[in-house]
């Protein structure tokens, strides 16, 4: 089968778990999804941001005297600079390295010391762009808010999966794609009433970046340790006791005792970044470290979140209306993720990436038919024309919020043993950030020279990443995370690999599941 579906003893464990939904769990879980609206805050904001007149006037007279002499027409070039999108750019490329320092934090202290680092990162951020009056000033705290995600991606995914009952793991890992989402839409909102206050309107949207920051960093103080993380530094009383706090439970021994041996697996190991090169391992590779995180970012949704009010301008839409369509798609992002949360742990994390992958291949092709018929500069859309462009473009942005964007996240985060887990971790966002770096930097070239073609590349790009998942991803849909790696022993492509690994590092054969 090409899926590579688990056997039927794959979860048997896990029913022996026991535990309920306490309001320490939610609270905990609250606290710890918060790392996402940072993320989801900056990328709404930049690109709006960046669309500013108060802005472009500050910083880049250049691209602002293009943009007034093509306000109204579709001029696919008028904010091709590339400092300009560099602005938006540093911070993921900052981002990509201050992961590599996340994770040995992440693995040492915890995961709830690396959130609150990257809650202080941010503010620091936020408050240094607030107050820019040079392009290094912008540039220093797009560094600074880079550190902030970097740090924040590594651990809160880590965070929410590992203190979830594995029956609602999906939906609270995804907690972290809602909180990016709202923040995403609380930004377009907040731009579209800051682009109105000449002249500091932009700063005001910049520095409000250190709320969220502020609030993260405050409920971070009162948030739990992790069981899984507390057992891997050695801390077992400690452990069992959140354990039994977060289940509400002290009915916790086959649970505990499933992430002792994990931890013993994990101690043994070394090298964690070397260990993920291991065949037993190269499942977690390809698809959780590699794959993944970079077909999120080359489905081309970033771009248009990073640059929603550009490209509306870019094709005609007058600034307040840009602004308006953003706040549309931004709502469209909110209702993909609520979809998600409540369907995931149901249909699965497949069903949920191929349904996606059709609907946002048709609404690219789309897009890019539409613009066809108006190819060229200088020329206006007409209502109805417009009004289809934002149709496809939130047909898009809402079968993202179901699959890629939460799910680009949950898999990674659910595939990987304890022992390679912030190692995984940290490479699942460094190619993330890379790749989102990337397309940051290049999407505005992009859509200046293969204009309406740029949208035909990115449904290609879909077309490959839904096969990928087809062929290479088993459902991992409440499958304990200590149990995944019968996964790939079951899966018609990964056994032949997984099964021949005759290396040294191997950890102690896991529990069988109780007789029935």
């Amino acid at each position: 089968m090409a899926g590579g579906f688990a056997s039927s003893d794959l979860g048997k464990r896990a029913k022996l778990y026991n535990g309920r939904i306490t309001s320490y769990f939610i609270l905990a879980c609250l606290v710890g999804s918060l790392g996402g609206s940072l993320f989801g805050y900056d990328l709404g904001v930049s690109g709006g941001v960046t669309s500013m007149d108060d802005f472009l006037k500050e910083f880049f007279p250049t691209v602002y005297r293009r943009k007034q002499a093509h306000l109204h027409e579709t001029d696919y070039c008028k904010y091709d600079n590339q400092l300009l999108t560099l602005f938006t750019s540093a911070l993921y490329f900052a981002g990509l390295l201050s992961t590599f320092g996340a994770s040995p934090v992440t693995r040492k202290y915890g995961r709830r010391v690396s959130i609150m680092v990257g809650a202080v990162s941010f503010f620091c951020g936020g408050a240094v762009n607030a107050a820019a009056v040079n392009i290094a000033m912008l540039i220093l705290g797009r560094i600074l808010l880079g550190v902030g995600i970097g740090f924040g991606n590594q651990a809160v995914p880590l965070y929410l999966s590992e203190i979830s009952p594995p029956k609602i793991r999906g939906a609270v890992n995804q907690l972290f794609q809602l909180t990016t989402c709202l923040g995403i839409l609380v930004a377009y909102i907040i731009n579209y009433f800051t682009e109105r206050i000449h002249p500091w309107g932009w700063r005001l949207s910049l520095g409000l970046a250190c709320v969220p920051a502020t609030v993260m960093f405050v409920g971070g103080v009162f948030l739990p340790e992790t069981p899984n993380s507390l057992v891997e530094q050695g801390r077992l009383e400690e452990a069992r006791r959140i354990l039994e706090k977060v289940r509400g439970t002290q009915k916790v021994d086959v649970e505990f005792q499933d992430l002792k041996e994990a931890s013993e697996a994990a101690r043994a190991v070394k090298h964690p970044f070397r260990n993920l090169l291991r065949r037993k391992n190269r499942p977690q590779l390809v698809i959780g470290a590699l794959g993944i995180p970079a077909f999120q970012q080359l489905s081309g949704m970033n771009s248009i979140l990073f640059y929603a009010p550009v490209i509306f301008q870019s094709l005609g839409f007058g600034s307040g209306a840009a602004l308006y369509s953003s706040i549309i798609t931004g709502s469209m992002l909110v209702l993909g993720a609520l979809v998600s949360m409540a369907t995931v742990d149901r249909v699965g994390r497949r069903a949920l990436f191929m349904e996606a992958g059709i609907q946002m291949i048709l609404s690219m092709v789309v897009v890019a038919v539409t613009l066809a018929l108006k190819f060229g500069h200088g020329e206006s859309l007409s209502k109805g024309l417009a009004a289809l462009l934002v149709v496809a473009i939130c047909a898009f942005v809402v079968a993202y919020g179901w699959s890629w964007g939460p799910l680009g996240w949950l898999v990674p985060s659910e595939i990987f043993p304890l022992e390679t887990r912030s190692a995984g971790q940290s490479m699942v966002v460094c190619v993330n950030l890379f790749f989102t770096a990337a397309i940051a930097q290049c999407f505005l070239a992009s859509l200046c020279h293969l204009r309406w073609g740029v949208f035909l590349l990115f449904a290609s790009l879909i077309v490959i990443m839904s096969l990928f998942i087809f062929f290479l991803l088993p459902e991992t849909k409440q499958v304990p995370i200590e149990e995944m790696f019968h996964l790939w022993e079951d899966h018609w492509f990964w056994k032949r690999i997984v099964l021949s690994d005759g290396g040294d590092e191997k950890p102690p054969p896991p529990n069988k599941p109780a007789p029935q």
